[in-house]
């Protein structure tokens, strides 16, 4: 993708950045392997060139894709069929595991020894989950992906803007729970746990199973005080209340939904939102 605008003041792109620290580092060259820019863009470019053709794909050369700024890639005369050839053929076409099938046991897995990830599925209690009967909250808090938005890309546009609940992320509540604490839709409440807190608007769905709260992920981290663990997050965003800890020892897979909350009414003076302000610049000293 081609440079949009030239950065403000003394601002650069990450490729500067990490090559900047490299050079701290004393691994400028493992790092850079004296490319710049530019020719990483046509070293990566031509290992995919590289690799189109292997599927019958002819990528324009690197100056006329890059005058052009961008290649449709065809559309394939055929659906891809997961696993096609080896149902066809198991023996003729083997899948990448041991034993060249689909395995539901592996020796591999269980050999490795560990008590979160056996070689075959199994059921594991979750860490925190609505089953503990010794559980410390209510709610188990779902963030699920918006959608109003890519992940958190355009948090400040229009569709997303439009989503938000007095500046903020929703969250949505079964009327029951909703009631069980004297809310209603469009309050601002603070969901907490031990990990963290932010704040949210109340949206009351009906669909909802009791004892489950729904927020997307997304809105752009917006702390009441910089640099304090544990400070209010003002705009919703959930990463402050779930669990830091990958699925198991085998995957590190996020973990997100093992997330158990509570909600109460937010009654305090609104902090504004400043998550789309952007940092103040300061000259480098020379």
């Amino acid at each position: 993708m081609k440079k949009a605008v030239e950065g403000p003041g003394e601002a650069r792109d990450d490729y500067a950045i990490f090559s900047e620290l490299s050079e701290r580092l004393g691994t400028r060259r493992a790092y850079t392997e004296n490319r710049d820019t530019m020719q990483w863009l046509r070293y990566l470019y031509e290992d995919s060139r590289e690799r189109a053709d292997r599927y019958g794909i002819e990528l324009p050369g690197f100056e006329e894709f890059w005058q052009h700024g961008y290649f449709e890639v065809p559309r394939p005369e055929k659906s891809q069929v997961m696993f096609a050839e080896f149902r066809a053929d198991p023996k003729q076409h083997r899948l990448p595991t041991p034993s060249g099938r689909l395995e539901i046991f592996s020796e591999r897995i269980a050999a490795f020894g560990y008590d979160d990830c056996p070689g075959h599925p199994v059921w594991l209690e979750p860490v925190e989950w609505l089953g503990d009967a010794n559980r410390r909250y209510p709610l188990h808090l779902i963030s699920s992906q918006p959608s109003t938005k890519l992940h958190s890309q355009y948090d400040h546009g229009v569709v997303s803007q439009t989503n938000k609940i007095q500046g903020r992320e929703p969250i949505a509540l079964n009327p029951e729970d909703a009631a069980e604490r004297g809310l209603a839709a469009g309050d601002i409440v603070r969901v907490f746990n031990e990990r963290g807190q932010c704040l949210a608007g109340v949206r009351i769905d009906e669909g909802l199973k009791r004892g489950v709260a729904v927020m997307s992920t997304g809105a752009w981290y917006d702390p009441l005080v910089p640099g304090e663990i544990g400070t209010l997050e003002k705009h919703g965003n959930p990463n402050v209340l779930t669990l830091d800890k990958g699925t198991s020892k085998l995957t590190q897979g996020a973990s997100a939904h093992t997330c158990l909350v509570e909600v109460e009414r937010f009654g305090g003076p609104l902090p504004p939102i400043t998550a789309y302000d952007p940092p103040q610049f300061a000259a480098k000293a020379r």
